[in-house]
This record gives C-alpha cells, structure tokens and sequence, in this order.
C-alpha cells in the first residue's frame, strides 16, 4: 500500500502533462472569441473576432508589481490595442499609446499583436508598431514577424521594403523560410518583376530550401501577371520536373497568364486539358473561361457556361466576376436590355454588385449613347453607399459623346473633379469625342489644350478623336493643323490614327489629299488594314471614282488583307457601274464562299448590277435568295427591283412587290412610288394611281417634285386634265416646291389635249411665281395656234401671248404669221390678218 502511495511518477508521464497545462493556457489566451451585434430596426448585422492575450496576470512578476499601482497602465486585450491604434493617426503617439499597455512585458503578444494589425491592411500604422516593438527589451526577432509584415508590403506593392525586411531579418539572425520567400516572390510578381522573382527562386535553392507548390505558383503568377505566359509554362514544368504536381491554383494561375498575354484561343485550348486531368474547374476557373470566349467572339459558348454554373447542382456558383464578364458580354454584342436584365438577376440571387459591375453597366448604355440610363445606374452607384471612380465618370462621359450632349459631358468633367478625382487621359479623350460628335472643333481643341496644361501628354487617340471631329466639320484647314500639332509633339501616327485622317478627307471630297496621305502611310511603312482600304473604296465609289476602287480592291487582294462586307458592297457597285456583270457576280459569289454572309447592302448592291444589265429574272433571284438567308429586304432594295421590273417590260410585278411591302411593313419610299406610278402609267391603272394619291396627300411635301412632276404627268397622259389641275393646287396648298418642270408637264399635257385657254393661264401662274417661261414652250402654243386654231383663236392667242412680259423670236413672229394668214385667202382679209399680227 505505501509502495504504491509513494510510487514516483516516471518523467516521461510528468512532462506531457505539464506541458499539457501551458499549450492549454495559451490556447485560452490566444483563442478567437466571436461576437455578433444585429440591429432588427436598421437591419444591421456585425460580426467581429477578439483576441484577449496574456494580459496583467500572465506576464511577470516583476513587471506586474512595478506597474500595478500605476493608473496610467493598462491591462488592455490585444484587439483592443489594435482598435485604439488604428483610431490614431499613423503620424500621432502610437508609441506612447503602446507604452501604457501592460501586455507588452509578455513575448508572445507580439506576434499576435503584428497578425492582426497586419490584417487590417494599414501599413503605416503597421511600420509604426512594428518599430516601436524592436526597441522593446524583450522583443525576440521571429521569422513569422518578419514574414507577416513582407506579406504586408507585398499587399501594397512596397517591393523594396519587403526586399529590406528580407536582409533586416538576417542580420537579426532570423533564418528565411519557405513562408519568407514565397512572401518575397509574391511581393515582386506584384510589381511585375519576374525576373527579380525568378532569382529569388535561384537563391532559395541555393539556400537548400524545397520550394513548395505555393512558391511554384507565386512564380508562375509573377511571369504570367506581366503576359510572360511562356516563361510561365516553364516554370510549371520544372514544378512537375521537381516532383511537385500542379493544384487548380496553378492551373487557373496559367489560365489567367494565357489572358493576360492575350492567348485567348491557347486558354481554351488549355482548360479542354485540364479537364481531362481530372481536376475540378471552380468559380475562378470559368471566370477566365468566359472573359476569353468573349474576346473570341463565342458568346454562345460564354453563355453555355453561365447557364451551367446556375444550375441547381452545379458545385461552381457564379460570382460577381461572373455576372459582370456576362454584362460586358451583351453590351459589345448589342444587346443592351440583356445587360440590365443580368444585372437584376445578379441582384436576386443576393450578390451585391461592386463598382466594376456598374461601370460595365454604365459603359454598356454609354456605348449606344443612351445618357439618361446611364445617368440612372450613375446616381444608383451614390445611392448604394459607393463612390464613383474615374471609370463611372468617363463611362458617363461617353454616353454623353455618343448622344451628342457636349455641355452634359463638361457638366460631369466637371463634376469628376470637384469629387477630387483626377481625370487620366481616357477621360479627356471622352470629352474631346463630345465636342467633335457636335462639331464643336474649337471646342475640343481647347481640350486638348487644357489637359497638356495639367500635365497630361496627348497620345494618338486624342489626335484620332480630333481627326474624326474634324471630318464631321467637313474642314479641310483644320485636318492638316491636327496632323501638324501631332507632328510637333512627336506622336507617331499609327493604322488607326491615318485611317481617320483618309477618312476626314474622304468625308469632305477631298480625293486627292487621302491618295497623298494614304502614299505617306505606305512610304512610312505604317500597316495598311482593312478599314484602310474599306475608307478608300468606299469612298472612291460614293465620288463615282469606279475605275480607282477597282485599283485599291486589286491592292487589297494582292497584300492579303481580309475583305469586308462593306468592301464586298463597294466593289460589286463599282463593277456594276462599269457595266462588268461577270465581275460583280464572281465577287459576289467569292464572298458567300469566304464565309462572309452577305448582308442587305450587298445584295442591293447586286441588284443594282443587274437592274444595269436589264436582267430582273435575276434580279428576282436575289431578292428570292434574301429571303431564304433571313435577310430582310429594305426600301432601297425594293425599289431597284420595281426599277428593274419595269425596264424589263414587267410592269405588273412591280405592283405585286408593293403588295410584298406591305406584307413586311417596309415603308414606301420616294424610289418605290415612283416605280409604282410609273408602273401603272404603264398598265394605264387608274384605280391604282388614285389610290396611292390618296395615300400622299397629307404628306404632299415631304415627297420629292420628281415624285410628284411624275403623278402629274401621268394624270396629263391619261387624259385626266382636270385631275391633273387638281392635283397641282393641292401641291401648291400644301406648300410643297415647285419648279420650272411642273410647269413643263402641265404645259405638255394642256397643250395636248388643246386647251389653250388654260395652258396660257398656266404661263401667267408661271410669271406670277417667279419662274421665266422658256422660248420653247412659246413656240409651243403659237405652233398649236397655226395648226388647230382657227383664225379667230389664233388672234386671241396673239393677243394673250403677247400681253407677256417677253420678247419673241423671229422665228414666233414668223409662225404667228402664218397661223393668221393661212385663214385668210384673199387681200382684204389678208390686211385685217396683217393688223392682227402687228
């Protein structure tokens, strides 16, 4: 019995369990303790995490009896020093705050007390404690310390003081570890420098420290953050080489190297492979997938994606990235109440949106100049609690450019600035773009004045957006004075910059400058493209310049620039013009075999070729073929195919198409009623025309005179005159403008029927509006007198004609002559003849 009561405990028992007591009493210590505050009125939650640390009774003795009559000593926690030096300016008594803290006698409170103030991101006040705890007489230097705060300046892109902690912490015998270097190639892949990160890997191994798969991807995020995805790829073998497998980190690491680097396709390409490895894709993983695919331009399989990760089993949810790459998605494919539609979605399903997700918003409506929606999710940013950046403020801007509000768009310069936000460059190129979309080119040029000012360089989108201003304002003098202030401040014109030079002459018929210019662009070896030569053969075709599109096309095709469906268009008019069927049609059907889908310009353009060549069965055929490719036939088509039916002797079809426009709810344009009046002057339909004058009167002025000259001219062949009278004071009621041609046709068709009486009456009308009577139509009537009038009529007519204000010929003397003395047989009659005529 007293063998056992006496029985000595063997030390290997002994010691766990003292050790046991201490590890217990510091997790007691250093244990997170969580706290929730909710306000049901305000719905206000709040959750927040204390740490307590050794306070007044774990530290010494020595030091607890000095300190414990002091009332100026506080036995604070730790996270309550934190929360009172935060309160402080870094720049106030942080150290004298520290000093009153009884914790600070205690060891191990420093690396805690470095951990949480490193979490709260403040750098300034985290130096500051940092300093103040090196000078404590009981500070050991501890690698983890040193590690938290590389970690911290590599969070604020500090690379070189993390780089001078890395040599601090040796000099303090504090040995680097794998924590430290993966810190410190973190901090230089931040900054960019993967060169610096790589020889941070060489001396890690130098140092006979194992890399981990942290490291790998530090490394590999360092070169692929910079667009280095090949060095990127390297080191990933050399990770597997080294017996370390890639995680999905890597792999999405990789990804995201392959879109910085603009490798759209090699990302698809990669996550096809990665799936066949077996690992999971998350959240991340299809964030980048769909971000390439629409800069792919495969918006089907971007939206095949989304759908997936909604769907109720799906283990990868979509995030705000998601919904926001999705919002960007619509906006350049066009679909703008998609945009706000996904955005409301993102909203139900309870993610709140950030800025990025409502500047995306903004800059869909901006990039279709709808400035009032824009405006809406502008003000909702405020309403939210957040504050716009300079992306809201020039998304903003935009949309006032494209809807041509430039005193709107300075109104939000303005703004930007008194919110002390500083406008970069794309905000005043914005704003320059807002003056030249109004034609305010003196305007913008100011702009471009005061952000030099400001100490903000122009750079070649400035003098673009300027260039194109300058062709909207169809000046000549100030194109050449926006290339000239480039040339003085050294901004080389590039592709983009040349285009809207050649496109600003284009604009304002000035040929041979753009052929100058374009010559320049190709002695200064400057890249042609497309839009290059889609400007010049655009161009040459609306200046008639047949033969010199042709030349550019012949150019085009030799340098193997893509074509596209404007150049298509342009070309197959220009061959059309010239009277080349064959050609047209060959490059028409080039077009349907490279791919490109022809549009309803192309086929007009077609159409045109074949209404020259008097063939409307083919004609017919295109119009047949726009419907099987779902393209729906315009105003302008239509009415080359009625032009086309109608010289092809089809007059009736003509009005078969009419019945097809109304079917499609095509309007009826100038072009179409003519074809159609001229049909049914051709099939003597009266009924028609009637009705179609019914349908025109109210809007008698908005039709053209040629339109209008071609309603009376049928009336007059008719033999409709009194129609036709009518006709012409309802056009003369209705303020439309008449011209010396509506006159002609109803002189024509007056004369023809022979109602003199009215047609001299018409003459009077024609001097009473201004409009000089020509010797034509003078000779007219006096011809008629001679040869239908009788002698009596003829002398009325002598007397009425010659009450005008105008001199007649020799040859009107001669023909009045003879229409009196041709009634008249013998002499007695002859003199009464002679005083008629004289």
């Amino acid at each position: 019995m007293a063998t056992f009561c006496h029985h000595p405990t063997p030390l290997s028992f002994r010691t766990p369990i003292v050790g046991a007591k201490k590890s217990s009493r510091n997790d007691a210590a250093f244990e997170e303790k969580k706290s929730v505050f909710v306000d049901y009125d305000k719905g206000i939650h709040e959750v927040s995490t204390s740490i307590n640390g050794f306070g007044k009774a774990e530290i010494p003795k020595r030091h607890r009896l000095r300190h414990e009559s002091d009332r100026f000593q506080k036995d604070w926690s730790v996270s309550q020093v934190v929360e009172k030096v935060l309160k402080l300016g870094h720049w106030d008594d942080i150290d004298g705050l520290l000093n009153r803290w009884l914790g600070r006698f205690a060891r191990k409170n420093f690396p805690v007390l470095i951990r949480e103030i490193t979490q709260k991101g403040s750098i300034e006040h985290s130096i500051r404690v940092f300093n103040w705890m090196k000078q404590q007489k009981n500070y050991c230097a501890r690698t983890d310390i040193y590690n938290m705060m590389i970690r911290l300046h590599a969070r604020h892109n500090r690379t070189d003081q993390a780089r001078g902690l890395f040599f601090e912490m040796q000099e303090w015998r504090c040995k680097p570890n794998v924590e430290t270097y993966n810190s410190l190639i973190n901090a230089h892949g931040r900054a960019g420098q993967w060169r610096w990160a790589m020889n941070i890997l060489e001396d890690m191994l130098r140092s006979a420290i194992a890399p981990s798969r942290s490291t790998y991807n530090n490394l590999i995020n360092a070169c692929g953050s910079t667009g280095n995805w090949r060095e990127a790829l390297n080191v990933s073998k050399k990770m597997t080489e080294n017996g370390v497998g890639p995680d999905l980190v890597t792999h999405n690491i990789i990804l995201s190297a392959y879109k910085t680097g603009t490798q759209y396709s090699k990302a698809l390409s990669y996550f096809e492979l990665m799936k066949g490895t077996g690992i999971r894709p998350d959240t991340t993983t299809y964030n980048i997938v769909i971000y390439c695919s629409v800069k792919l331009g495969q918006y089907g399989k971007a939206i095949d994606i989304f759908n997936s990760m909604r769907e109720k089993r799906s283990e990868c949810r979509p995030d705000v990235v998601t919904f926001t790459s999705i919002i960007h998605l619509y906006s350049v494919s066009g679909q703008i109440e998609n945009c706000k539609a996904v955005f409301h979605t993102m909203l139900a399903e309870g993610l709140k949106p950030n800025i990025v997700s409502y500047n995306a918003l903004i800059g869909a409506y901006a990039s279709h100049g709808m400035s009032e929606e824009a405006l809406s999710v502008f003000n909702e940013i405020k309403q939210n609690g957040m504050r716009p950046d300079v992306v809201s403020y020039t998304s903003l801007l935009n949309a006032y450019g494209r809807s041509q509000q430039p005193a709107k768009a300075r109104e939000a310069f303005i703004m930007m600035r008194k919110n002390k936000l500083k406008p970069n460059i794309v905000s005043y190129n914005a704003l320059i773009d807002a003056y030249g979309s109004k034609g305010l080119l003196a305007e913008a040029v100011e702009v471009l004045r005061e952000m030099e000012r400001y100490g903000i360089k122009p750079n070649i989108v400035s003098i673009c957006t300027l260039l194109a201003a300058c062709g909207r304002c169809c000046q000549k003098v100030n194109i050449e004075a926006v290339l000239y202030a480039a040339e003085m401040r050294g901004i080389e014109l590039n592709t983009i910059a040349y285009n809207s030079a050649i496109g600003s002459y284009i604009n304002i018929g000035e040929y041979d400058k753009a052929i100058s210019l374009y010559r320049l662009m190709r002695k200064k070896r400057v890249k042609s493209d497309s839009v290059t030569y889609t400007v010049l053969i655009s161009g040459c075709c609306k200046m008639s310049k047949y033969t010199e599109a042709l030349e550019f096309f012949a150019d085009m095709m030799d340098l193997r620039i893509p074509l596209t469906k404007e150049v298509y268009s342009s070309v197959i008019c220009a061959y059309g013009k010239q009277g080349q069927l064959k050609e047209a049609e060959s490059v028409f059907n080039m077009m349907k075999m490279e791919g490109c889908c022809p549009d309803v310009i192309t086929y007009t353009a077609m159409l045109h070729a074949y209404n020259a060549a008097g063939d409307w069965i083919k004609a017919y055929t295109i119009l047949q073929e726009m419907e099987a490719n779902n393209v729906e036939p315009d105003a302008m088509a239509c009415s080359v195919l009625m032009r086309a039916f109608n010289k092809g002797g089809e007059p009736s079809k003509v009005l078969v198409m009419a019945e097809f426009l109304r079917e499609k709810n095509i309007p009826f344009s100038d072009a179409i009623l003519y074809e159609m009046v001229s049909a049914c002057s051709l099939l003597r339909d009266w009924r028609t025309i009637t009705d179609l004058i019914k349908i025109m009167e109210p809007s008698f002025p908005v039709f053209s005179i040629g339109l209008l000259n071609q309603l009376l001219r049928f009336l007059g062949k008719s033999g409709k005159i009194e129609s036709m009278i009518k006709l012409f004071y309802k056009i003369v009621e209705s303020g439309a403008e008449i011209n010396f041609n509506t006159y002609s046709v109803l002189l024509k068709n007056l004369l023809a029927v022979g109602n003199w009486r009215k047609y001299i009456e018409v003459l009077q009308w024609m001097e009473d509006a201004g409009i000089k009577p020509s010797n034509g139509m003078y000779r007219d009537i006096i011809s008629f007198a001679q040869r239908s009038a009788g002698v009596q009529y003829a002398a009325v007519i002598r007397e009425k004609v010659g009450g005008f204000t105008i001199e007649l010929h020799d040859e009107c003397h001669k023909l009045l002559w003879n229409a009196i003395t041709w009634q008249y047989s013998d002499s007695s009659h002859l003199r009464k003849a002679v005083g008629f005529a004289f």
